[in-house]
């Protein structure tokens, strides 16, 4: 048995947040994937499994979830003040498509150690929090990730908890930077709430927000559901996995995101759609009981086609910012008062995010938004594809 020619690329494979992705640096991509979008997808498509009819991702470094199936490109920045350049690649699992439309919160938190461990950010402190300043450029937006340093290096052990991770990790604060240019519309529609209606499955209330990556919030008991339900009780339902494409894909044009229904399969990681509901005593899939003390109220949202096992990142600044917003669905469900943060409960538990947000001439302005997550390395080494991956 003779050896296939193969491609070989050094890789990080990182946790972040409640998420997983194979990290790249850019330099070390072989050059046609440097040059060339096409091969560059190619190759990350096949590192990570994809495309794979049988949902698995068997071949690949992809974990079959759409919380698992990322890549991350990191490079020194370009772009001034900034320490590096993060693309955020999310992989669909059967199908041969990347998408580089948004970003992946969870994995942002990953970014500012790996920078660090590449070399890209000069004089690390030797102890203390590093400030890494990352450039995402899928959004043009800038991250803030504050860094543990322990005796000049990346610290991840620590005693700080992220339900929907099994071990507790260091604690790395995020700050989303005006997720939301002034020059941008937070609210696409000028509403803070639309009649969204979907052909064939209904008319709902909707507040759809661009902040952290466009967000299709809508009530839980309008569409049929508690607010309080885990994966298997959505993912399970063929149905009703094709009626939340559909609101997605309808709320996607009304956003402007989109023109045709049909362009929302070449665009099927923004926007998320996500529904809420009032605190609520629950069940989590750890086992952990939820109570209506621990909670100011009940949010699930779905990411590739699938309800989230957690919650995505990106979604949880969407989720932050509604909620300091009265009149938004989010801010109604957590008690519609003035607040600068909620903590909402997820399929597997609790997470605490805020924003800082003013108004100038009646236009909202959104100064940041802050959350925690925690990551590290899982293995380094190099990553194998065969040669004619990019033909």
């Amino acid at each position: 048995m003779s050896d296939a020619p193969q491609i070989t690329v050094p890789a990080t494979y990182m946790r972040g947040g409640t998420s997983k992705g194979t990290f790249f640096r850019i330099e070390d991509l072989p050059k046609i994937a440097q040059e060339n979008q096409g091969a560059k997808d190619k190759l990350l498509l096949r590192v990570v499994g994809s495309p794979d009819p049988y949902g698995k991702q068997i071949d690949g470094m992809g974990g079959a979830t759409s919380s698992t199936s990322k890549t991350v490109l990191v490079g020194k920045s370009s772009v001034p003040n900034h320490d590096v350049d993060y693309y955020f690649g999310q992989v669909s699992i059967d199908k041969p498509f990347m998408d580089w439309s948004g970003n992946c919160g969870n994995l942002s938190s990953a970014v500012g150690p790996f920078a660090i461990k590449s070399g890209y950010v000069e004089n690390v402190v030797q102890n203390g929090i590093q400030t890494v300043r990352i450039w995402q450029a899928n959004i043009k937006k800038t991250i803030l990730c504050h860094v543990p340093i322990k005796d000049g290096r990346v610290q991840e052990i620590g005693d700080y908890e992220i339900d929907g991770v099994a071990f507790p990790a260091a604690e790395i604060k995020l700050e989303f930077v005006e997720p939301v240019d002034p020059s941008e519309e937070l609210f696409p529609t000028g509403n803070l709430v639309d009649d969204l209606e979907v052909p064939g499955v209904g008319t709902f209330k909707a507040t759809m927000i661009t902040a952290g990556i466009p967000t299709i919030f809508l009530n839980a008991d309008e569409i049929g559901y508690k607010g309080t339900e885990l994966q298997s009780d959505i993912n399970s339902d063929k149905e009703a996995l094709k009626r939340f494409e559909t609101i997605r894909a309808y709320g996607a044009i009304k956003m402007g995101l989109i023109s045709d229904v049909k362009e929302a399969e070449t665009r099927a990681h923004t926007p998320k759609v996500a529904f809420v509901s009032k605190s609520q005593n629950y069940t989590a899939s750890s086992g952990k009981e939820i109570t209506v003390d621990d909670i100011d109220l009940n949010v699930r949202a779905l990411s590739m086609g699938q309800l989230h096992h957690a919650m995505m990142g990106t979604a949880s600044v969407a989720i932050g910012v509604a909620a300091c917003i009265p009149g938004t669905l989010v801010n109604l469900a957590a008690g519609g008062a003035d607040l600068d943060s909620v903590t909402f409960g997820h399929p597997s538990g609790t997470l605490k995010v805020g924003a800082s947000i003013s108004k100038e001439n009646g236009k909202f302005k959104v100064e940041k938004a802050s959350m925690s997550r925690s990551a590290r390395i899982i293995m380094e080494g190099k990553v194998h594809v065969p040669a004619d991956t990019m033909e």
